[in-house]
Parts: C-alpha cells; sequence; structure tokens
C-alpha cells in the first residue's frame, strides 16, 4: 500500500546544480537550484527554474546566458550557500571560496572547482506557478580529466554528484551502479 502524501515536490531526484551568471556589473553570481534537469537530446538542453524574487534569475534575463554546475559530495557546503545567500548583498564567490572563470562559449561565468559544468544559451523563457523555467541548450559541457572514465566520458562514481531530497531538506550522495540502461530490461520476456 502506498502513502499519499497530496501535492508536494518529492520526485526523485533532484539535482544540486549551482547556476551562474554575471551581473550587470560583470560580477559573477550564482544560485543553488533542484528544480532542472535535460529537457531535450536534440538539440541537447537542460531546463532550470528559479524564483524571480532571485537575483541570479534577473541577470539570466539579462545575458540569456548561464552555467549548470553540478554540485559534488565535496562542496556540499559550498553549494548549500550558494541557496543562503543573495548576490544582491554579498560575492558569493569570494565569500565561498570558489573561483569563477569566464565561461569560452556563453557570456556566464562557470565554477572551477566543481568537476562537471553545462554553458548554455537560453532558448526559451516560460512563467509556471511561482519560477520561471528557463530553457538552455547545451553549447559545451566541460569535465574534469580525473572523472572520466576508460572511454573518456564522466563518471558518476567519480563525479559524486549531490543531490537535493526536499522531503527532509537534506543532500545525498550517489550510491554504486545497479545495472546498464537498455540492457538490465532485456530479462524481460525472455
Amino acid at each position: 500500500m502506498k502513502k499519499s502524501f497530496g501535492s508536494k515536490t518529492f520526485v526523485l531526484p533532484s539535482p544540486t546544480w549551482i547556476i551562474c551568471a554575471y551581473d550587470p556589473t560583470e560580477k559573477p553570481t550564482g544560485a543553488a537550484v533542484a528544480w532542472g534537469g535535460i529537457c531535450s537530446s536534440v538539440p541537447p538542453c537542460v531546463v532550470v527554474c528559479l524564483r524571480k524574487a532571485t537575483y541570479t534569475h534577473g541577470c539570466i534575463m539579462e545575458r540569456k546566458a548561464f552555467t549548470v554546475n553540478v554540485a559534488d559530495e565535496a562542496h556540499a557546503v559550498e553549494a548549500d550557500y550558494f541557496g543562503l545567500a543573495t548576490g544582491r548583498k554579498v560575492d558569493k564567490f569570494t565569500l565561498s571560496g570558489l573561483t569563477a572563470v569566464k565561461g569560452e562559449k556563453v557570456d556566464a561565468p562557470y565554477i572551477d572547482e566543481f568537476p562537471l559544468i553545462a554553458e548554455c544559451r537560453v532558448t526559451g523563457i516560460s512563467e509556471v506557478g511561482i519560477h520561471t523555467q528557463f530553457v538552455g541548450e547545451i553549447i559545451d559541457i566541460k569535465a574534469n580529466e580525473d572523472i572520466l572514465d576508460p572511454e573518456g566520458l564522466p563518471d558518476p562514481e567519480k563525479v559524486k554528484p549531490l543531490f537535493y531530497m526536499a522531503s527532509v531538506r537534506s543532500y545525498y550522495g550517489i550510491g554504486g551502479p545497479v545495472g546498464k540502461a537498455f540492457d538490465i530490461g532485456k530479462k524481460i520476456g525472455k
């Protein structure tokens, strides 16, 4: 039997991403975002949702560009801070000790210390409840070489991405592999 919770944000997993942009004075800023994910494979796109009240929201609206910085377990404290402070009042990069690097493909900074980055150009904006949904076409993915597998692709066990669980307001890490996608399901019906 399943317990009903009603209308809640308990769908898992929720990423812990820091969405970065430049403000009007060229200062890098960012916001912690759990409402986001891949929304298209061709062209490759992500969707992220921010409240209008956030400083980063206005910066993205102005620049039409942002980066997705995948937070890892090693930077949980810094990622959480980016969700607590406002770029209107503080320089989050200076206070957190993180390094902003100018994006190579879009007009937005990324976080040097985070292992996996997506540089995105805004291709769609829509209002959803109290959030603005930004669709960003992924122009480039950057990954630290030490998180790559033998085939040269990001290895989730090396990335150690951070996940957010809204129901208990806590962060979690990733467990080990369970099986190969598009393969383990082939056992059914044989």
